[in-house]
Order: C-alpha cells, then sequence, then structure tokens
C-alpha cells in the first residue's frame, strides 16, 4: 500500500507543482482532521508520512499506565498496550494505529475538503510569487483562443493562462490564435482567492516598457522619458530628456533608420508616435507638446493642482493644434498636466479689441459717477452754505451788540 500511496504522492505533487514533502504535510493535516472528526476525546494524534523513508503511520497516542485508566480516550493499561507493542513501558506512549477503512464518510469528507482547501492555498501563493515580479512590467504572451461572445482573449504565459479583456485591447486590432503580444502587467486580480494577472495593451506604461526595451540609452538612464499620453490605437505623445549633452534623446528614441520607433509603433498595431523635447518651463513645453502646430504664445493663467493656460496660434494652424475631435489637444494637456484654452491669433485679437472697448467703457462710466458725484458733493456744500448763512449773520450782529455794551 505504501509503495502505491508513495507514488501517487509523486505525481500528485508533480501535477500541482509541489516537492512530495510539501504535499505530505498537507495530506497529513488532513488525516488529523479526520482522526480527530471520529476522535473528538483523543489529545494526541499522529500522522507520520515521510516519501524519503516510505513511511506512513497514523493513529492515536495514548498513555500506558499501570492501574486501570482514568480516562480510556488518553490512557491504556500496560497490558493492554503490551499486546500493540510489546516495548511500552509506564509512562510511555502507545501508537493505537487507525486503519483509513475505519473514517465515517463525514470524516473522509472533511480530510478531501481540508486537502484540497491546502492546495488551492499553495497554488495561490505560487502564483503570485510567479506574477510579482512580472507586476508593473512589459510581458510576451500567446493568443490561445478568442471568446466570440465577448471578444476576450485567452493568453498563456509561463504555463499560466490570462485573460485579456476586450476593453484592455487595442481599439482596431485583431488578434489571433498563435499572435505573440506584448502586454503591460497593470497588476494582481483576486490576490484573496483565485489570483491572476490583470494585463493590458491599452495603458501608456506599455508605450513606456517598449522604449525602454528598444532604447538602450532609456534602459542605461542616459535618456529619461519625463511623460506620457496616450489615446490607445491612434497617437501617443512622449516627453523626453537626455542627461548627457552629447546624446539626442529624440534620435537615441527614433534609432538609425527610425528603426527603433518602428519597432514600437508596429507592437503597437500602427499606433503614431510623437516624441517631444521635455522642458521646465512650461510655457515652452506646452508649445512643444502641441506640435505639430504652430504656436505663437502661451500663456499660464492659473498655477496649483489644476493649472489652466491660454494659447495662441496661427489662424491656419488652429485646427492642427486642437487635433481630430480635440485630440492632438487632449494628449498635450494629458502630457503637461495644464487645462489648454487653444484660440487663433485672430480670435485672441478680437477677444483683446474687446476686451480694450470693455475696459474704455469701464472708464468713461468710472469718470462719469466721479463726476456726477463731483457735483452731488457740489450741490450738498451749496445748500449747506445756504442754510447756516442766516445763522452766521445773526452771530455776528450779536458779537457786535455786545461788544457795544
Amino acid at each position: 500500500m505504501n509503495v502505491d500511496f508513495f507514488s501517487a504522492l509523486k505525481d500528485m505533487g508533480a501535477d500541482n507543482g509541489l516537492a512530495p514533502e510539501q504535499l505530505a504535510e498537507i495530506i497529513k493535516q488532513g488525516i488529523v482532521k479526520a482522526i480527530k472528526k471520529e476522535n473528538p476525546n483523543c489529545d494526541n494524534i499522529r500522522v507520520e508520512i515521510d516519501p524519503t523513508t516510505g513511511t506512513f503511520e497514523m493513529g492515536i497516542l495514548k498513555l500506558v499506565v499501570d492501574d486501570e485508566p482514568l480516562d480510556d480516550y488518553n490512557e491504556i493499561n500496560i497490558e493492554e498496550a503490551r499486546t500493540i507493542d510489546p516495548k511500552c513501558h509506564v509512562g510511555g506512549m502507545c501508537l493505537i494505529e487507525v486503519s483509513p477503512a475505519a473514517f465515517g464518510r463525514v470524516a473522509v469528507q472533511n480530510a478531501k475538503q481540508q486537502i484540497k482547501h491546502e492546495l488551492k492555498n499553495h497554488e495561490r501563493e505560487r502564483i503570485i510569487e510567479q506574477f510579482n515580479d512580472k507586476v508593473y512590467d512589459c510581458v510576451t504572451a500567446r493568443v490561445e483562443r478568442i471568446e466570440g461572445r465577448t471578444g476576450n482573449a485567452l493568453l498563456s504565459m509561463d504555463k499560466s493562462e490570462i485573460y485579456l479583456v476586450h476593453k484592455e485591447q487595442i481599439p482596431g486590432e485583431i488578434l489571433t490564435p498563435g499572435d505573440l503580444i506584448k502586454v503591460y502587467v497593470v497588476g494582481i486580480a483576486n490576490a484573496d482567492k483565485k489570483p491572476s494577472l490583470k494585463i493590458s495593451r491599452t495603458h501608456k506604461n506599455l508605450v513606456k516598457r517598449l522604449f525602454e526595451n528598444e532604447v538602450p540609452e532609456i534602459h542605461d538612464g542616459i535618456v529619461e522619458i519625463m511623460g506620457i499620453s496616450r489615446v490607445a490605437g491612434s497617437r501617443s505623445k512622449l516627453a523626453v530628456r537626455s542627461k548627457d549633452p552629447n546624446v539626442d534623446a529624440i534620435g537615441a528614441c527614433i534609432g538609425p533608420r527610425k528603426s527603433r520607433i518602428s519597432a514600437v509603433v508596429s507592437e503597437l498595431n500602427g499606433e503614431k508616435i510623437d516624441i517631444i523635447h521635455y522642458s521646465d518651463d512650461p510655457e515652452e513645453f506646452i508649445a512643444k507638446a502641441l506640435a505639430p502646430a504652430q504656436v505663437i504664445s502661451v500663456t499660464v493663467t492659473k498655477e496649483g493642482e489644476a493649472p489652466e493656460c491660454k494659447v495662441v496660434v496661427p489662424a491656419n494652424q488652429l485646427s492642427l493644434a486642437i487635433g481630430n475631435k480635440g485630440q492632438n489637444a487632449k494628449l498635450a494637456a494629458g502630457l503637461t498636466g495644464f487645462k489648454i484654452d487653444i484660440m487663433s491669433d485672430v480670435q485672441a485679437n478680437e477677444l483683446k479689441m474687446q476686451q480694450e472697448s470693455q475696459a474704455a467703457e469701464e472708464t468713461a462710466e468710472e469718470a462719469a459717477e466721479a463726476e456726477e458725484a463731483a457735483a452731488v458733493a457740489e450741490t450738498a456744500a451749496e445748500e449747506t452754505a445756504a442754510e447756516t448763512a442766516p445763522e452766521t449773520a445773526e452771530a455776528v450782529t450779536d458779537a457786535a451788540e455786545n461788544s457795544e455794551e
């Protein structure tokens, strides 16, 4: 029996990625629980499973006593003990072996559930450990099948199956079984139950990781990616700068004969990529972010957590600056962190004239109000003087009379 048991144990361990010793410990816990279920009053239960020596023992340990046992569940008389093990002695322990056939249906079911539970826990921990070093990284996976109803793709990676849900796939991209694709690992989903990798082809950091893989200067830290903004399947904007004045950051990302950027674009199903120089000056950075449109001026109108700016471009560049459905402006805003208000130079001049005209009107109104206020004050002063004049004359007369007296 032991030979068959340990052979099955070895096969089961191989199927679950467990060493025989690890699996033996899991099974041991299940058997202990089953014995305890059938013998709830027994305090000492022994289960030994050693794949190395082929030892498989299980039973109840009872204390050997000289007199009549006071606790039949945990004590045994020396005479009875010696019929089981002739080497027993008073004060020692005697193992009363338990046969699996003695387990009740409930006990067997509990043991089975315990073993399954422990196997699931181990599998969960193994998967998490396997996945941990892939989080926030770009990995290669193979497309196994596409679900017709949902459009979700089942991928395989390192003998594990992971789902790329439809909303995380690049719009317009058609995946077919057998394709090798790059995905960005966003995190681990359902870590407390059945863990799986949460992956994406639309995340902006996929672009970052692809450039890190293709551009040695980025991998070595000579060129830094300072920001990324992306509309997956359509366009991305990448801001870079070089720590070495002798290295052109944009040229390094493009590569000889555009080989590096072409590799990234190909992986992203033809998605266009704009690469610009990063600047610490917000106004300069915003102007560059709106490329390929030309910019006349940038004025930061609000700073802080939600900064805003106004951008003036030539009239013939307005649609280019805004982009199709506002895409270029949206990408520039995402890259710089500014809310961008774009207008043409014609609109800016008209707005300036309106503001100047309004300011002039306000100035005229203020002057008229001031003149009216002055007139009111003058009239009030004249009325006050008229009212006080008789009193003043009478006071002078009285003073004169007093003087004559």
